[in-house]
């Protein structure tokens, strides 16, 4: 009991001071920032049936458990729906079925919520999402960014990761020093760019799903892998601009903000990058066999990635809110419209 009441307030504490909070529809923003994963992949949720929302949510409370019963409470903290995607997808591959009922949690322990049950599955992406999360604020100590309190939260995780599944924190591991190198020599390549994290979601794809693992779930996940890396550099065009950090967009194109990229003469080729990497998914979807309903999953790759792709586009962030740089172009037309009909 003691130690319930421990993590409890540990996880409150972390909480309240903004430590790290987790990716869900109201604080997304707020994590991708903190780089816990970087939510971007979402449901399409006007055409999410409520059979599925509730399933999603059940199965977001399932890895956060199984974080929990990994790597500890306070490891919880870094949750994303980018791995309970991953949830989602890899128990309808493997036909393991997904057992819910009411619970209580730390966070939840006056109302009961629909909770998937924890599997073995469940525990290895509970280390995934650690051993991501620990990685990313190494990443941002070496470069002299803050990060060293942050990681404190996941330090004891990311040992008990080690410890218990050594194989996923060596994919982890040995991919994001490849991204690392990668980044240093300052590749203009979209492709080689994003060739070290859709590598990383490939192989932790094998490993969990076995004998199950075929070409097309390996292309699938080599695929979402890889939007996933190229949204995100999209998405930070003009933030990396600014920084002098590294963008391969920024590099290949060369353009003077990411509106003038999407709307110059490079904004069809930018496009048809992403137009395959969703032919990719369709026609890699299509060869896999999933044992339950694909809904959810569907809705997801099919609908929600596109989607999500184009509010970047439009110069909205992933809550589809207008960004500080679109405003400012907004503004600017709006100011010379005035002129004109001066």
């Amino acid at each position: 009991m003691k130690t319930e009441i421990a993590a409890w307030f540990s996880l409150l504490f972390a909480t309240k001071n903004n430590i790290l909070k987790v990716s869900d529809s109201k604080n997304a923003k707020k994590a991708k920032k903190e780089g816990t994963m970087f939510g971007y992949v979402r449901a399409d949720k006007p055409y999410l049936y409520m059979k599925d929302d509730v399933l999603y949510r059940a199965m977001y409370c399932g890895v956060c458990k199984g974080i929990g019963q990994v790597c500890g409470q306070t490891a919880r903290i870094g949750l994303s729906y980018d791995v309970t995607f991953l949830s989602a997808i890899m128990h309808n591959i493997l036909g393991l079925d997904v057992k819910i009922e009411k619970q209580h949690c730390l966070t939840h322990c006056i109302r009961a919520r629909q909770m998937a049950e924890v599997d073995e599955l469940t525990r290895q992406l509970g280390a995934l999402n650690t051993t991501l999360v620990y990685y990313k604020y190494t990443d941002d100590i070496e470069d002299g960014d803050r990060g060293r309190g942050k990681r404190l939260w996941f330090k004891k995780g990311f040992k008990r990761v080690k410890k218990a599944y050594p194989e996923i924190e060596r994919i982890v591991r040995e991919n994001l020093a490849k991204q690392a190198q990668i980044e240093k020599a300052k590749t203009d390549s979209v492709d080689r760019a994003a060739d070290a994290t859709a590598k990383m979601l490939s192989e932790f794809s094998d490993y969990a799903l076995g004998e199950k693992a075929t070409a097309n779930t390996r292309n699938l996940f080599y695929a979402v892998g890889k939007w996933i890396y190229l949204i995100d550099a999209l998405d930070d065009y003009d933030k990396d601009l600014k920084k002098g950090a590294y963008n391969p967009f920024v590099l290949a194109y060369n353009a003077p903000c990411k509106q003038a990229l999407l709307s110059g003469e490079h904004g069809e080729e930018v496009r048809y990058i992403f137009h395959a990497i969703f032919f990719d998914i369709r026609e890699n979807l299509g060869g896999i066999t999933l044992r339950y309903n694909s809904d959810l999953t569907d809705n997801i790759l099919l609908r929600g990635l596109p989607k999500m792709t184009q509010q970047i586009m439009s110069g909205c962030d992933c809550d589809g809110r207008k960004t500080k740089e679109r405003r400012k172009a907004e503004k600017a037309d709006k100011s010379a419209k005035k002129e004109n009909t001066k």
